[in-house]
């Protein structure tokens, strides 16, 4: 007896197994994992992560720089200082010698130079400046790019619940055609209905049984998309929808008084004309001196002497010391026309920034009000939908009856078999297409929350 029951026990082990592992997704997860599942949205937080970073390296100017190095080569003695390695090491003048020779001799320095600029006349605070600006930018890009993409996330959702319902409709749509099949051959039988009604009923149900399969290709294809957009690495039989009755009820208006200034792509602009003046302001400063802090420790050692007498054991030895400190500032005395072309330049760049911000303002303005007639007018015809769709059900049945009885024949019962179809479908379609206005709402006012805080 229990080797018997061990079949069924196995299939409702492994049917229990893979009812465990399906995923429930709701719109608000799909929106958290959109933006931790896509690599280009981390790409774009890293690049803003990269432009903070430069924020501390501009304020790091103000630390004085303390560099040390050491020296130990042979070079002629025609000079009696000997030659060094331009850059770090001060070069030291001397006498030249009384007679040209190309004998070696060893010389050694070490040194320290310290150079500290604490006084740069504002031109380090715009270039903090600048590097804030271009921090707020690449922020303003990764919230732009993550608004787009839960936006389509979102979409994507709607168009997954339409065609979940529509799926659901054309099943339901063979059903009927396959109980007129089956009635159509009892009539047949009695001869009440000619045979040719029950082929015209074969023709029928293989088309809808197409259309659907059709569907079910463009929704597997939408679920697939869906992944892509989240990460995730459920298959799209694992994955169950649970925001399907998006397609059932219609969302209220909120209120959406509130400004459209919170759009990402609106504070993009923002933050691209902060940049130009940004950039413009440290251009203006470009010109104005510096105050450099300087102080050097130098010793060196060298084979010959003054004399012209030759001691290489004195070369590795550092012998004379040298140190000094003082002030340094410098005007960009001749940067006069370069510094008015590159002013001229970004005054052109920033306006042209302005004139985009400007655009940006007059299409968020256009977008909010058209998708709120949209909604409006959207909203007026779901309240008809299901009207057409209970008249249309209720005609269906009583032709079906009809039909039974002999009193209409094939064409008039597929007519309104078709009526049916499509009152459903209608049904459907108008109420997203409230939802589909809906978010339209919520993306030109920046603010997704006014869709997804109506979600039950």
């Amino acid at each position: 007896m229990i080797l018997r029951c061990l079949p069924f026990l196995l299939l409702l082990l492994l049917g229990c197994t893979a009812q465990a592992q399906q995923h429930d997704l709701s719109v608000k997860e799909v929106l958290n994992l959109i933006e931790t599942g896509q690599p280009r949205l981390r790409a774009f937080k890293d690049q803003a992560a990269a432009t903070r970073d430069n924020i501390d390296l501009t304020r790091n100017t103000l630390m004085p720089n303390l560099t040390a190095g050491y020296q130990a080569g042979y070079a002629t003695d025609n000079n009696i200082t000997g030659m060094s390695y331009p850059g770090l090491l001060m070069p030291i003048s001397g006498p030249v010698a009384a007679h040209s020779s190309n004998t070696l001799i060893p010389g050694t320095a070490l040194a320290a130079f310290l150079q500290w600029t604490p006084i740069t006349f504002g031109q380090r605070a715009a270039a903090v400046e600048k590097a804030t600006a271009e921090y707020k930018l690449s922020g303003s890009a990764y919230d732009n790019a993550l608004f787009q993409q839960r936006y389509t996330g979102i979409l994507t959702y709607l168009g997954i619940v339409y065609l979940h319902r529509l799926l659901g409709t054309q099943q339901a749509n063979i059903n009927r055609t396959e109980t007129g099949l089956q009635q159509s051959l009892v009539l047949a039988k009695q001869g009440l209905r000619p045979g040719l009604d029950t082929v015209q009923f074969q023709s029928l149900l293989a088309q809808a049984t197409m259309e659907r399969l059709n569907t079910q290709r463009l929704y597997t294809a939408q679920v697939l998309e869906l992944c892509r957009l989240t990460g995730m690495p459920d298959r799209p039989e694992d994955l169950r929808f649970i925001d399907t009755t998006l397609a059932l009820q219609l969302p209220s208006l909120p209120d959406t008084t509130g400004a459209y200034t919170q759009n990402p792509a609106y504070r993009y602009y923002q933050a691209r004309v902060a940049l130009s003046m940004a950039h413009l302001k440290e251009v203006e400063r470009g010109w104005r001196p510096k105050l450099d802090v300087w102080a050097n420790t130098y010793s060196r050692g060298s084979g010959i002497d003054a004399s012209g007498a030759i001691n290489k054991a004195d070369g590795w030895m550092l012998s004379r010391t040298n140190f000094g400190a003082g002030l340094q500032l410098s005007i960009p005395i001749l940067q006069f026309t370069k510094v008015n072309i590159q002013k001229r330049q970004y005054r052109n760049l920033l306006q042209a920034d302005q004139d985009q911000l400007a655009q940006a303002d007059v299409n968020l303005h256009r977008q909010v009000e058209t998708a709120e007639s949209n909604y409006r007018q959207n909203l007026l015809v779901a309240r008809q939908a299901p009207i057409q769709s209970k008249a249309a059900r209720l005609s269906y049945q009583g032709l079906e009856l009809s039909y039974r009885n002999g009193l209409v024949d094939f064409t008039r019962l597929t007519q309104g078999q078709y009526q049916l179809l499509n009152a459903e479908m209608t049904e459907a379609d108008a109420n997203l297409q409230v939802w589909r206005a809906l978010l339209d709402i919520g993306v030109a006012k920046g603010n997704l929350n006014l869709f997804t805080d109506q979600l039950k």
